[in-house]
């Protein structure tokens, strides 16, 4: 007979695991289906052991410049096969945290390749090809999504390498050549032009970090050329050969003019692909959109108990997005069996912030003033620099600034732009208040801590409307 649940996971990343634990929070018996590592691509392969890889990065850069603090640091070196050891520790440590936490939920794990066989019906094949069959009220698809490759060049793992590669590179780059300039393109690219490789970055549209503001793209750039790296945008790659010594890679430059360079290694970073094959979607007649789940506010798929959150959904792809979405899942499967205390909300897309940890960061939320403008509102945008900043220049990063978009009718704040040391853990100030709909005086009435980085979060509200006190 069938293991029955209320709620079946399928896939335990940010999303799937969150879905889970809170499922089982709201008195739901419940299962997670699992292929590979508990935890996903996220805590295994992406956010967190990239963020250890960079972590490194950052201490060797800030090694190589004690003078600049009046310090003294003599032959320092990169061991890359001691960063790379420490990041797969810290992969390690997360997932045993996951286990713990499914253990401590009392959530079924179940490990094995998932297959929806029906209404209602699941089953699980395991590494020894054992199958067992469940059965759920309702299932959460959470299987996530993987890299793109180039459909003339795959990558290979030697020489052409996908972001699971660049995690755990076989060696250190000489010439790396990195396509692709969203976050994990620019994180691998700012990571290993740290840690000492001669990087070049490879941008399709006019402009590195497209989806970011156009300021906060012109400065950043600004700031990788000055680190090193060579950046060519409005670029298109014609062709890309590996051999045993390295790549070449024929570019086609703005101007139409192509060239021919050399390089040790590739990271192509041109976007995912949706884990939605194979799954048993299609018979069940789940409606996908280019790969992708097409889902409501509250993550349903037009199918009665079939539910999908995280990347195998609608954009922006995040993990912080899936989680957000695997906690409004279950608790809306819970509304559907009957619990009358929670009261599931649909997610803005404009509230989720997004955060690329390279050197410098950038973080953001809501509209950049391009798309505010182009949605027809009349705006009031405020900029307040770094070097402004007491702290910043006192932690010798006073390069960087907050960008503010309000709405000049009603004060709504459309949208926050920021690039500079520690934004990523400043953006949420801006996304609390957008969620709350704060409004300007809001802000301006709020007392900032002094002395912070966050000060200049308070000034750059305050020269939307010419109060800035420190420029």
């Amino acid at each position: 007979m069938s293991e029955s649940y209320d709620v079946i996971v399928l896939g335990s990343g940010p999303g799937g695991y969150v879905a889970a634990i809170r499922a089982s929070q709201l008195g739901l018996k419940t299962a997670i289906v699992e292929r590979e590592l508990l935890g996903g691509i996220c805590l295994n392969w992406g956010c967190i052991p990239t963020k250890a890889l960079l972590r490194s990065a950052e201490i060797f850069h800030y090694m190589s410049h004690a003078k600049d603090y009046g310090l003294a640091a003599e032959k320092i070196s990169a061991d890359i096969e001691a960063v790379v050891k420490r990041s797969r520790g810290v992969a390690k440590q997360l997932n045993a945290g996951v286990t713990h936490l499914m253990k401590k939920n009392k959530v079924a794990v179940h490990m094995g390749t998932g297959t929806i066989t029906g209404k209602g019906k699941l089953s699980v094949t395991d590494k020894d090809g054992k199958k067992t069959d469940l059965a759920a009220k309702h299932i959460i698809v959470a299987t996530g999504a993987r890299a793109r490759d180039l459909p003339f060049a795959p990558a290979d793992g030697k020489r052409i390498w996908t972001y699971r590669t660049a995690m755990t590179p076989p060696e250190m780059p000489g010439k790396l050549l990195v396509i692709g300039s969203g976050a994990i393109g620019i994180e691998f690219a700012s990571f290993y032009n740290d840690m000492g490789a001669d990087v070049t970055v490879v941008e399709m549209m006019d402009r590195i970090v497209p989806v970011e503001d156009k300021d906060v793209s012109a400065f950043l750039e600004k700031q990788l050329v000055k680190r090193g790296m060579k950046i060519v945008t409005g670029a298109s790659l014609e062709s890309l050969k590996a051999s045993d010594k390295g790549v070449t890679a024929a570019i086609k430059g703005k101007d139409g003019k192509s060239e021919t360079s050399e390089f040790s290694h590739c990271i192509v970073a041109i976007g995912i692909v949706p884990n939605t094959e194979n799954i048993g979607l299609e018979a069940l007649g789940v409606t996908l959109e280019r790969g992708h789940i097409k889902t409501d506010g509250l993550c349903r798929t037009g199918v009665d108990g079939i539910w999908a959150i995280g990347d195998v959904t609608a954009p922006p792809w995040l993990a912080h997005k899936a989680s957000h979405e695997g906690v409004t899942a279950a608790e809306a499967i819970a509304q559907a069996l009957g619990n009358k205390d929670v009261h599931p909300h649909e997610m803005d897309p404009l509230n989720i912030p997004g955060c690329t940890y390279c050197q410098p960061q950038v973080a953001s939320v809501g509209l950049t003033e391009a798309k505010a403008k182009d949605a027809g509102y009349t705006v009031k945008v405020g900029t307040f620099p770094f070097i402004g900043n007491g702290k910043a220049i006192a932690l010798g990063e006073a390069e960087g600034f907050v960008k503010t978009v309000f709405d000049a009718k009603t004060g709504e704040l459309l949208g926050a732009h920021m690039v500079g040391a520690e934004v990523t853990e400043m953006i949420q100030g801006y996304t609390i208040g957008k969620t709350a709909e704060l409004v300007e005086q809001d802000f301006m009435q709020t007392v900032f801590p002094h002395p912070t980085i966050s000060e200049s979060m308070h000034e750059s509200v305050l020269a939307a409307y010419g109060r800035a006190l420190h420029i």
